[in-house]
């Protein structure tokens, strides 16, 4: 797949290229990373990737598709933000998206629809935007671009396939040498393992060298640290409570803490 427009982030580029020439492309995909990261440089890439008409690499950039994906004026590719600065899109602006959905393309054999700020949505859209995913026709693909995935249900996440991307120039291997690399391999099997005391543990251990705190509300100065549930709500829960506490807090890694750590090995923290 021709990535050569998107910066860096070789890995996401790799794993779409060998994607794209296995199986194609999938119907949807959450690009989540800081500004500066590509996330709309990729975003165009896809849907351009999606409609190309080229039977050699795409996309092309040379056919009709691409130089009217590349312009803004593909009719088949829908941008859908929120009413208003600052504001997210809403539910109503997702069960309008569905209607539209399930009209054929115009002149492509697909509708690419790109959702800005994916991740602001409230419980509402996301569960109808889930509908969508799940039911959708499927020449309907979908583009999330979020700055924050951890913010997205947890069900929606799970019917994409996520792209996690780093602003150009920053290595995606922990810096630090063989010491750091192998505590970030931890936290990893950690995080699969649903191993929460041990995610704080090595979080703090991760962060240590910096001085800064490695639980989210403490960097946010706040002096509690919230336990999210599955779908991303909690209560307040005390942070000074140490391993005890942690220790209590068994079941499936939850947002914040999944949050901690992806900002651990990203370098963030």
């Amino acid at each position: 797949m021709n990535l050569t427009a998107l910066k860096g982030n070789e890995r996401v580029k790799e794993q779409l290229s060998q994607q794209e020439r296995r199986r194609g492309l999938s119907h949807a995909y959450i690009l989540s990373g800081p500004g500066g990261s590509g996330r709309h440089t990729l975003v165009r890439l896809l849907a351009a990737g999606l409609l190309c008409d080229s039977r050699g690499e795409k996309p092309c950039g040379q056919c009709g598709s691409c130089l009217k994906v590349g312009k803004g004026v593909h009719p088949d590719v829908s941008v859908i933000a929120g009413p208003g600065k600052g504001k997210s899109i809403t539910v109503d602006q997702v069960r309008a998206l569905r209607s539209d959905a399930y009209i054929r393309p115009n002149e492509g054999s697909r509708k690419v629809y790109l959702l800005e700020d994916a991740d602001q949505m409230n419980a509402s859209a996301q569960n109808a935007m889930l509908k969508l995913l799940e039911e959708g026709p499927r020449y309907a693909s979908f583009l999330l671009i979020a700055n924050n995935a951890d913010a997205l249900l947890e069900t929606v996440r799970s019917r994409c396939e996520e792209l996690d991307l780093l602003p150009a120039g920053r290595p995606a291997e922990a810096a630090g040498g063989p010491e750091r690399s192998e505590l970030v391999s931890r936290m990893a099997n950690a995080l699969e393992g649903t191993d929460e005391l041990k995610l704080l543990e090595m979080a703090g251990e991760f962060t240590a060298e910096s001085g800064r705190s490695a639980y989210p509300a403490e960097r946010a100065g706040g002096g509690a640290v919230r336990q999210s549930g599955p779908e991303g709500r909690g209560e307040p829960s005390s942070a000074g409570g140490g391993a005890g506490k942690a220790a209590e807090r068994r079941g499936p890694a939850q947002s914040e803490w999944q949050s901690a750590v992806r900002l651990a090995v990203r370098g963030n923290v």
